[in-house]
């Protein structure tokens, strides 16, 4: 029993000398004299305060021209530029998920003044206002990194690479079905009318006018003649101008329709005519599945995107002229330098180069393979064979000549006429080595282009070079990174619009991101550089200006003594603006 009083006496003494517990306050639900500015919770190095200043220093009297005086006050297009540019960098691509971040995350908050656009505005300002000037807003944003000293402009790191479109993938429309099955059935209307012409010219004395081609508006005129002759015709004939008006002139025209938007492409998907089927890399299935898609083409200079074209061609060879027309157009220069890889090494690509005054280190097919040894002991090989420029002749392996035959000229898909000269053996009958050299019948012809292999010799000095090492070395990081960056860290492998103006916008605003992105990295990791000093300058008179403002607000406001006095804040705010 004194064992237990003994241990009531001491707890209670415990419990008298223990510290008492404090908590912070929760203020939550109570009003405040001054609301707390959310600015204040944002470092001054953080991303968005980059996406605000620089949205601010853009040039935007395109976008202003576009809206009409009258009626209730909009939202402003600076403010929505900023929302969508600091979206795409956050890897939020979705409107309504950028409704929803304007309403619960405070760097949205801050950067739209507390504005809050619901998702069908916002999709409507990107959708529409937006969609024909992102080329303009992009370079302004190019030319801003210029003067920053972060690229150039002088040299294009080029690559290309397919992006998955939002259509549906089992939608397809190939041409050579097209092609098919539109000639299957004129041949069945030229021969239903061919009938129906030889019964009416049996039984009336009237010549029927013959169709020598099928098309519908000619099918359409023809089909007015013959109903103008309908109650001459029997039942059986009635019958099949009713089926040709009724089922085979519809087809027609469903053909002529899915040729004209096919144009030179070999298919397109009906949910999106602008997407063409292509060969994917990252297909889930890695049987490299056909999908809807459009070819992206990029150029970079420091891992920022310089330029940027979408294509519907999966290649790209035929690309690179129109992608490198549209870099001269934006910046009313061309860069000296352009590096790529075989893909873009063809003669149409290296004449306008060459022509444009354009230093190429673009590989071409083989380029790789000619530096084996097992290419370069291939006596048999044009390359390796012994030619004679002053009389124009080659020299196989056994020592005979192969001279001159003829030329002929050549056309690619894309109408570029390239000149080749024919050479032929004298006599292969009875060579040792024939069996080794071709597998032909005949004497071996050699189809030589010079223009081309010209263009090849200077590609391949350029690559060889210490200069062409460095760059092709270089290349491997600079778009590829890019692209890295954008399809797998940031998830944007899959368009989410439909149309090409609207696949340029997206892949615009995901471009201007990138670059606001690698702005922000170059400024933290080089705090010393001129870029980061003259960001710092900016936002410390921006933010001496807001303080100003403040200070006259609260200088000519009347507080009550018994809460605070003015003295304090004027005080307070003058040491933030210092």
């Amino acid at each position: 029993m004194l064992f237990s009083d003994k241990n009531i006496i001491l707890t209670v003494e415990y419990q008298t000398t223990m510290a008492k517990i404090i908590f912070k306050p929760l203020t939550s639900q109570q009003s405040v004299l001054f609301p707390e500015n959310i600015g204040d919770r944002i470092p001054a190095n953080h991303p968005v305060r980059i996406v605000n200043q620089v949205v601010d220093g853009l040039n935007i009297d395109i976008l202003l021209d576009a809206y009409k005086s009258g009626g209730t006050s909009i939202f402003h297009p600076r403010m929505m530029l900023k929302v969508l540019f600091y979206s795409y960098l956050n890897n939020i691509y979705s409107c309504r998920k950028i409704e929803k971040a304007l309403q619960e995350n405070i760097y949205f908050m801050w950067l739209s003044g507390n504005s809050k656009p619901d998702f069908r505005t916002i999709n409507m300002f990107r959708g529409k206002r937006l969609k024909q000037h992102i080329q303009t807003l992009f370079s302004e944003v190019v030319v801003m990194l210029n003067e920053l000293s972060l690229v150039s402009l002088d040299i294009q790191f080029i690559d290309g690479t397919k992006i998955e479109s939002v259509s549906n993938k089992y939608s397809f429309v190939w041409k050579g079905s097209v092609e098919k099955n539109k000639a299957k059935l004129e041949e069945k209307i030229k021969s239903v009318l061919q009938e129906i012409e030889s019964t009416i010219k049996t039984d009336s004395a009237v010549e029927p006018t013959e169709l020598k081609t099928v098309d519908s508006h000619q099918l359409q005129n023809k089909l007015q003649e013959l109903n103008s002759r309908i109650e001459s015709m029997d039942k059986k004939q009635k019958k099949k101008v009713e089926t040709i008006e009724k089922e085979h002139l519809p087809r027609l025209i469903k053909y002529e329709i899915q040729l004209d938007i096919l144009g030179e492409r070999n298919s397109y998907s009906k949910t999106d005519p602008d997407a063409t089927f292509m060969r994917m890399k990252e297909d889930h299935m890695k049987n490299g599945q056909l999908k809807p898609a459009f070819n992206v083409q990029i150029s970079t200079e420091n891992q920022f995107i310089t330029n940027f074209s979408i294509h519907q061609r999966a290649g790209d060879t035929a690309t690179l002229i129109s992608h490198l027309k549209q870099f001269e157009t934006l910046y009313q220069k061309q860069s000296n330098t352009v590096v790529a890889d075989a893909g873009y090494g063809s003669e149409e690509n290296y004449n306008y180069m060459e022509n444009n005054e354009i230093d190429a280190y673009v590989k071409y097919n083989y380029f790789h393979k000619e530096q084996k040894r097992s290419f370069k002991k291939d006596a048999f090989h044009v390359q390796n064979l012994f030619y004679n420029p002053e009389q124009d002749f080659f020299i196989c392996p056994m020592g005979q000549k192969m001279v001159k035959r003829g030329m002929g000229k050549r056309t690619s898909d894309l109408g570029y006429v390239s000149n080749v000269t024919y050479y032929k053996a004298i006599r292969c009958e009875g060579c040792p080595l024939r069996c080794l050299c071709h597998k032909g019948k005949n004497d071996r012809v050699l189809e030589i282009n010079h223009q081309l292999q010209n263009y090849k010799q200077k590609a391949r000095e350029r690559l060889l070079s210490e200069r062409g090492r460095k760059l092709r070395g270089q290349r491997c990081i600079e778009p590829e990174a890019v692209f890295g960056q954008l399809k797998f860290n940031n998830k944007f492998n899959r368009f989410s619009l439909r149309g090409l103006d609207k696949i340029i916008l997206e892949f615009g605003i995901a471009a201007i991101s990138h670059n606001l992105r690698k702005l922000t990295k170059a400024m933290l990791k080089n705090k010393n550089s001129g870029a980061y000093q003259q960001f710092l300058r900016s936002y410390k008179q921006l933010m001496r200006k807001k303080m100003q403002i403040m200070l006259r607000i609260f200088t000519f406001s009347n507080f009550e003594s018994k809460i605070m006095p003015t003295n304090y804040y004027c005080s307070k705010i003058q040491n933030i603006a210092a």
